[in-house]
Order: C-alpha cells, then structure tokens, then sequence
C-alpha cells in the first residue's frame, strides 16, 4: 500500500495513473471512491486509503455513484460488459446451450435474454444460438476428422440433440451431408 502522503496527493490532483492502485474513503459520509472522482475534494483530515474496493467495503463504506470504484481497472467490471459475453462464451463451449435455452444462459449471467441477445449482436455479431450452433459444428468437424465414431455418436458428443438435427445443420453450412465429408476424407 502507498503512504498516506501519495495518495492524497494524486487524489487532490485527480492522477489517472493511480486509479485502481488506491481507493479513498471519506469518513463523514462514509462512501469510498476512486482517485480520479469528480465529485468535491473531501478535507484531509477525513479521508483514509485503503489498497483495494473490497478492503473498503469491509470497513464499512458504500461505493460512491459517480465514480463507481468498484469499476476500477483491474477489476472484472472494467471491462463492462464484454466480460458478460466473455463469461458467456465460456459457459455455451461448455455446453450451457446443449441441454439449456437462452433464458437459462442469461439467468446464470444475471441479465435479461434480450439482454444478453444484444450484448451478442454488439460483441460478437451473433446471437447466443448461432455460437453455440457454430461451436457445435466445430466439435463434430473435428470429430469426422479425428475419429471413426459413428455420425449418430458424433451427433451426441458435439452437442446436438439428435442426429437428424445434427446432418440438417451439417448439410446446410457445407452443402453436403457428414457422411459424405467423411468419405473424402478417406
């Protein structure tokens, strides 16, 4: 941790290069901010630091609106809402949309599924449908290439709910049914 001189001199100068590397509590009202917060400078002598948003909170202090510290750098929030499509990607390449909907995916990201479906069209120009489809596709390529596994077994194990799903869906984005890219494999 910073001494106490440091940092209340980049808080009074508003210094960008200390944000998330210190945050200020003010004890009269008992809110804590980040470095660079616009609101008024509170007097000296009602301030301490502490190194991190958390150690703060445990001290009994509430994030300050304007400033939002727990959006500080190096914080998950930062990143804003790429990291909800980030944490989404991963949960549909572990199959969240193999055996669940949209709505199930957006309840354990803790947003809306319309939500969700424009954070999609924003970040990755997709909806969540169309990802899982294509990580689908993906798996059961990889799998006709690797592997002598039935197509109906290949089906299953890429995530698709049944093999007429699966060569409907394989046929319409390669224009040939799996069976047949297997054969000019071999």
């Amino acid at each position: 941790m910073l001494d106490f001189e440091t940092c209340n001199a980049a808080r009074l100068r508003r210094d960008p290069s200390f944000d998330g590397r210190f945050f200020t509590a003010v004890k009269t009202t008992r809110i804590y901010c980040r470095p660079v917060c616009p609101a008024k400078h509170s007097l000296t002598k009602n301030v301490s630091y502490y190194p991190t948003a958390a150690a703060a909170e445990r001290a009994g202090y509430r994030p300050c609106l304007r400033c939002r510290p727990e959006t500080a750098p190096f914080c998950a929030a930062w990143n804003g809402t790429k990291t909800t499509v980030e944490r989404a990607l991963r949960l549909i390449d572990e199959g969240a949309l193999d055996a669940g909907n949209v709505n199930d995916l957006a309840e354990r990201l803790g947003v809306g599924a319309r939500h969700l479906s424009r954070l999609f069209a924003k970040h990755v120009g997709a909806s969540p449908l169309q990802t899982a489809q294509t990580l689908r596709i993906g798996r059961a390529k990889k799998l006709l290439d690797t592997t002598t596994l039935p197509i109906t077994d290949i089906a299953f194990q890429a995530g698709f709910g049944s093999a007429r799903r699966f060569n409907a869906t394989f046929s319409k984005l390669y224009g040939r049914s799996p069976s047949a890219i297997r054969k000019l494999k071999q």
